[in-house]
């Protein structure tokens, strides 16, 4: 039509970036149309207030900033949507005049011309519109229900860092305008799931992870621990098999361990009073004493993955690899009373690790709390642990990690030199120590058959020896060993670390590697530098203890 009509100067094509609906691919174009508002400037102020002042507060700290950000510089908030799901919105229109009616119940007619030609809006209010209600909306409100009286407002609030404007903003200023207060006390922020290298989960990665088919394959408590353990809140998590496995491996120790205690106890004993605990007793009974205190106050703090850490930490290092080997003498002796000792202490812990882990771990918990004999209530409505000062003996928390540190010293020490631990030999000490008194210990665990004190003559370059919380420790292992299949081996041992000590220090003082190679890949070879030189010098140290012996 311009070209017949003499308009049309020229054509020509002009490319231009066009819109697509991110799920199918569909051209969308934006049009001008009329659309609902929330004015937010007075809403917003009264938001802002709230977190300012500490009526809300977020956790971690730093996260109120991205809240700050978002309501101080707020835009009108545009609530209608042209989807077939959702909220209505509550506005109706007369066909004959054209009067807008907003009102709770559609009218009967228009209040202008009196017409009965009554339309109900079409839109349906943003989902987050009908979110931000959901504090009290879900309590029964706008009716006075028992449920709102006693649930609003909450205390806190658990979500992800990404949707804090989207939703917990919307509810604190939503429940202010309509509760006259803040939903909840505290705004807790957890991090995002990402694969393990790192990326956010999606479709066109294809790096997502089915939690059904994750609890199929691990437990539904190994996902939970694998998510809340060694992470601070606010970080993201990420998540592999390898982190899966660790977990599970977690709750067949806690299982494994549990079968153990209960396997083994032959009654069940409420109270310390009239027994008489052992050095090893009430080491592991102070130490869970002052866990419960240290995982309480992480809680309280809402330090998830450090608690659940620290309890990991205890019952598998302390309880199940040191307690339990150091109490099962006991258990198969005849002597009753040590033996009521420990079934106290035995069950005393295990049912103090099954509650500090069963926010994190129900499951498996609440199945292994079930077995126990005297037990009645489930473990879901027992009480939380609390720190009792009768069981606090720093003292024999000292002797016994100690004693651990030696066990631990003289181990290393017969596994660098061949030694196994089945062959028995004399521990000598500097000082007088509390060690002798844990001789059956240091028999059983560390091959030692008797404690000594060194004599002035003492040749110290004749034994192998280590230096343990100020503690000087030796040991005769000369005839224990065949003198000369040592020396040869670790001669061996020495030309061999010689020449990959060579070799990488070449390498890093070659100036084209440095600069050319990946920050990574030298950063690589700096560690190996540092492994072989420390293989070395161990090395070094055993054939000049073969020299002297």
């Amino acid at each position: 039509d311009l070209e017949k009509l003499n308009l049309l100067e020229k054509t020509e094509d002009i490319e231009h970036n066009v819109g697509t609906c991110y799920r199918c691919g569909t051209t969308v174009e934006t049009m001008t149309s009329e659309q609902w508002f929330v004015a937010m400037k007075d809403l917003a102020e009264r938001a802002i207030e709230a977190v300012r002042n500490g009526e809300t507060r977020f956790i971690p700290d730093r996260f109120s900033k991205i809240y700050y950000n978002w309501m101080e510089n707020i835009r009108d908030w545009c609530i209608s949507r042209q989807l077939w799901w959702g909220h209505q919105i509550p506005a109706y229109y007369c066909d004959e005049c054209g009067e807008t009616i907003v009102s709770k119940d559609k009218p009967e007619n228009c209040p202008v011309c009196g017409s009965h030609e009554i339309r109900q809006d079409e839109d349906v209010l943003d989902t987050w519109f009908s979110s931000a209600l959901w504090p009290f909306s879900t309590l029964g409100w706008p009716e006075a229900t028992k449920d709102l009286e006693k649930f609003y407002p909450n205390t806190t609030l658990v979500t992800g860092y990404d949707i804090i404007f989207f939703w917990v903003a919307r509810m604190i200023f939503m429940s202010l305008y309509d509760m006259g207060e803040v939903p909840f006390k505290d705004v807790y922020i957890h991090g995002l799931i990402r694969d393990s290298q790192g990326r956010k989960m999606s479709k066109s990665l294809g790096n997502g992870i089915d939690p059904l088919q994750v609890i199929d394959d691990f437990s539904a408590d190994a996902l939970r621990f694998a998510i809340i353990t060694g992470n601070a809140a606010g970080n993201d998590v990420r998540m592999s098999d390898e982190k899966l496995e660790w977990g599970r491996n977690f709750l067949n120790k806690i299982w494994n361990a549990s079968r153990f205690v209960l396997m083994n106890i032959d009654e069940r004993v409420d109270s310390a009073d009239g027994l008489e605990l052992e050095d090893m007793d009430k080491w592991i009974l102070s130490r869970a004493n002052n866990l419960v205190k240290e995982a309480t106050a992480n809680m309280n703090k809402y330090e998830l993955g450090l608690a659940a850490q620290k309890v990991y930490d205890f019952a598998w290092n302390e309880f199940c690899d040191w307690y339990i080997e150091l109490v099962k003498p006991r258990l198969y002796g005849e002597d009753e009373k040590s033996k009521k000792a420990a079934y106290f202490t035995l069950v005393r812990v295990l049912e103090t690790i099954l509650k500090l882990l069963h926010p994190v771990i129900p499951f498996i918990t609440e199945e292994i709390y079930g077995y126990i004999p005297g037990q009645e209530n489930a473990l879901i409505i027992e009480s939380w642990p609390v720190y009792d000062e009768a069981f606090n003996f720093p003292k024999q928390e000292e002797d016994l990690d100690l004693l651990m540190d030696v066990i631990r010293s003289i181990r290393n020490i017969r596994a660098n030199l061949n030694v196994p631990v089945k062959k028995q030999t004399g521990l000598y000490l500097t000082e007088e120590s509390d060690l002798s008194k844990y001789l059956p210990e240091l028999g059983r665990l560390a091959g030692i058959d008797a404690v000594s004190i060194i004599e002035e003559n003492f040749d110290k370059n004749a034994y192998a020896s280590d230096k343990v919380r100020g503690t000087e420790i030796f040991l005769k292992l000369d005839d224990l060993i065949d003198k000369d299949k040592e020396i040869s081996r670790l001669n061996k041992e020495k030309v061999k670390l010689e020449k990959e000590l060579s070799k990488v220090r070449n390498k890093l003082a070659n100036e084209n590697f440095i600069s050319k190679a990946p920050e990574a890949v030298v950063a690589k070879e700096r560690d190996k530098l540092a492994e072989f030189e420390d293989k070395y010098d161990l090395v070094v140290s055993q054939l000049n203890y073969f020299e002297n012996v």
